[in-house]
């Protein structure tokens, strides 16, 4: 199942009209793009839970067969939560094991490694999981002896972070640098990859809003259930914020040995300068405009003489009559455009 009905706050104002799954990564929708790393492990039946502008998401992904999956629409009245999704998508997931993922995270991470911790533990849930070492703000998972014991808040940065190369205080025994050692090693998150046995049903209370982390995984914990925590390697980017989406955009351009990804009937001028850029459908940059690390909404001109540089762009009217969400950056007209400015 992939989980899907969030509202792309923070990735407003590319979510003003469509949801989040429905908005293109490299020229695929976002929860296509996952659909297909899926299928790449044998998923061939796949649920997505839908909310906020569902049909954008439907039109966008159609059955699924062009991702080689066969996709099943379910549908939330109320947002349920990451746990309450799963009870109400429960008719398509029961039978069996089964995979949930986050609709929102680039990765090749080995699926196949964690179906053999999986089974190899013999656990009611396995959850990949991988170092964060720059303490960015996933919060921590605590293990012991490859299992999951709870979960803690955001990650602290502490001196030993600070510098790689500070000197460690003369006459230091062995003991003293492996036990600071372990007190400095990097924290471990949560990928948003977990493998489940049907049997979780027992822990989801039914027909209401609940979250794995906090109301269900606990609860397991507690009665002796085994969640097996696989710490994974490979490539990893979750793109929940428009900083995220551009970088993991120009991560996986730079790998392909690219500067820029564009949609269907965009345009960019002979005279026109564009680098780093993401460009999304029927966006046209005139002669002599500049754009430069920034990401094109559907429909966006700009104009001859114009320079987009760390911002993220969609049409003004767009915006007209719309709140900005509180999660959301601020942003302001330009012409016909609406402009979000990124900080560096």
């Amino acid at each position: 199942m992939i989980l899907a009905a969030g509202y792309g706050t923070r990735l407003w104002p590319l979510t003003i009209d469509r949801a989040k799954p429905a908005i293109p990564f490299m020229n695929r929708p976002l929860v296509g793009y996952v659909a297909e790393y899926l299928a790449g492990y044998g998923c061939r039946e796949i649920a997505v839970n839908l909310h906020h502008r569902a049909d954008s998401v439907r039109s966008a992904l159609g059955d699924g067969s062009r991702f080689g999956v066969k996709l099943h629409y379910v549908e939330e009245t109320e947002i349920l939560g990451t746990s309450g999704a799963l009870d109400n998508a429960r008719e398509w997931l029961e039978d069996d094991t089964f995979v949930v993922i986050n609709g929102k995270i680039v990765t090749d991470i080995d699926l196949n490694q964690a179906f053999e911790t999986h089974r190899r533990r013999n656990a009611l849930a396995t959850l990949v999981l991988r170092p964060n070492p720059q303490r960015e703000r996933f919060s921590v998972v605590n293990t012991h002896d490859g299992h999951v014991t709870g979960f803690g808040g955001m990650p602290t940065i502490n001196n030993a972070d600070a510098s790689d190369n500070a000197e460690e205080p003369s006459g230091s025994s062995q003991l003293e640098k492996m036990n600071a050692s372990h007190a400095n090693a990097a924290p471990l998150m949560f990928t948003g990859i977990q493998i489940l046995e049907p049997r979780i049903f027992n822990y989801i209370p039914p027909k209401i809003f609940s979250h794995t982390t906090t109301d269900v995984y606990p609860q397991a914990i507690s009665r002796g259930e085994v969640i097996a925590a696989h710490v994974a390697d490979g490539s990893w980017h979750e793109l929940s914020t428009l900083e995220r989406y551009l970088e993991t955009h120009l991560a996986v351009l730079k790998k392909e040995g690219q500067r820029i990804v564009k949609g269907e009937n965009s345009i960019i001028e002979a005279n026109a300068h564009v680098e780093d850029a993401v460009l999304w459908e029927n966006v046209l940059v005139e002669d002599g405009a500049r754009v430069r690390r920034a990401v094109l909404g559907e429909g966006v001109c700009v104009r001859k003489g114009e320079e987009i540089e760390d911002a993220i762009v969609v049409r003004a009217r767009l915006v007209e009559g719309e709140e900005r969400p509180t999660k959301a950056l601020r942003g302001e007209v330009s012409g016909g455009n609406f402009v979000v400015p990124l900080t560096r």
